[in-house]
């Protein structure tokens, strides 16, 4: 059985006003449309078009959620527990209301994730950068009182760990403020973009000690069809651009900055992998069809080119195909094609095997 869905775009305040609204060949609406999410999670279950949500199909069973992503503004830095520290946090809160703004865990389940770029640029943070690194770029702010105080926390006992408890203390606010003035001027050609970044992050989170967080972070830039994968206790943050994201399905959440809402620091810090070190690009192929090896059993995903020529592959339902440019249409075992139009995606209830056809670009997300 294959089922359309849809969904209405989620209006977070960092989402883009343009960018979903141009993928799908619409108008835009005027308000921040930040994701759209296709799968069967209670927050908001995708639509089907006799009138019920998704879950309505899967008694909310789907291991991962499907999302179009589109930041024009940084999101917060975050991290993801493992299962077991999920487990053990969400037995620790079970007597806190679901909506207590104190809460750090609102399930019991990991949320690794998977971002692949549908923009031609899309900028990240992800993980720590090695602190001989940090010290470099650190040469571009100048010798003053506040970045010697950020060379002094990184290179000493308790290194990155050490440092990031101490700026998201609250003992550190004159630092950052310091710090975010030396951004305007900084500069160093080994460092300009990320500089570049980091500017535009202090720009719209004026004294937030992400901001120096941020810092400590590498900068990815994603090319359309690169994508990276975010591993449990691994530090993130978007911070432009449109991609397809699919995740365990999951809403455990612990932030470290750039927003407005509750950071645990001794949670965050418990939970926090701080071991530095590069998060590797996953590239495209040349083929019809790109896999993104990920580590992990809730999900799968895979890129599909089509050039007019039908593509066969094998699936492990519930699948989903999500089209993303062009016109695609998707065949199961009784042969009848469905058109996806850009935006949507089609779930696969039953089926070993899909066709797609038509020229364009479509995601392929099923169990791993």
């Amino acid at each position: 059985m294959l089922l359309g869905l849809s969904n209405v775009p989620r209006d977070y305040a960092w989402g883009s006003t343009t960018l979903i609204a141009d993928l799908e060949g619409r108008s835009p609406s005027g308000a921040p449309e930040a994701e759209v999410w296709f799968g069967d999670h209670s927050g908001d279950p995708a639509d089907l078009a006799d009138g019920r949500t998704l879950d309505a199909v899967t008694g909310g069973s789907l291991p991962y959620l499907l999302k179009i992503l589109a930041a024009a503004d940084p999101l917060s830095i975050q991290v993801h527990p493992t299962i077991a520290q999920a487990k053990d946090g969400w037995a620790r809160e079970a007597g806190l209301a679901a909506d207590d703004p104190t809460r750090n865990y609102r399930d019991d389940n990991h949320k690794p994730e998977l971002i692949v770029a549908l923009s031609d640029r899309f900028e990240a943070l992800g993980g720590l950068r090695p602190i001989d690194d940090t010290l470099r770029l650190l040469g571009a702010l100048g010798d003053g009182p506040a970045v010697n105080a950020l060379r002094a926390h990184l290179t000493g006992e308790g290194g990155l760990r050490s440092t990031i408890a101490w700026l998201l203390s609250g003992d550190a606010d004159a630092e950052v403020e310091e710090i975010s003035a030396a951004l305007a001027t900084a500069s160093a050609l080994e460092f300009d973009d990320t500089l570049s970044a980091i500017r535009t992050v202090a720009e719209r989170n004026p004294g937030d000690p992400g901001v120096v967080v941020a810092l400590l972070m590498n900068h990815i830039v994603l090319r359309r069809g690169e994508g990276i994968f975010l591993r449990a206790g691994l530090l993130h943050a978007y911070l432009s651009g449109l991609g397809v994201e699919i995740m365990a399905a999951s809403d455990n959440v612990l932030r470290g900055g750039l927003t407005p809402k509750h950071i645990d620091v001794p949670e965050l810090l418990s939970i926090l992998d701080a071991t530095p070190g590069i998060v590797p690009v996953l590239q495209p192929g040349d083929t019809a069809v790109t896999a993104y090896p990920v580590d992990v059993d809730d999900f799968a995903l895979r890129r599909v080119t089509l050039d007019g020529q039908p593509v066969v592959v094998d699936v492990v339902t519930p699948a989903m195909v999500l089209a993303t440019a062009g016109s695609v249409t998707v065949a199961g075992a009784d042969a009848v094609a469905h058109a996806v139009a850009v935006g949507t995606a089609l779930l696969a209830t039953d089926e070993t095997t899909l066709t797609l056809s038509g020229t364009g670009e479509a995601f392929i997300a099923q169990p791993g």
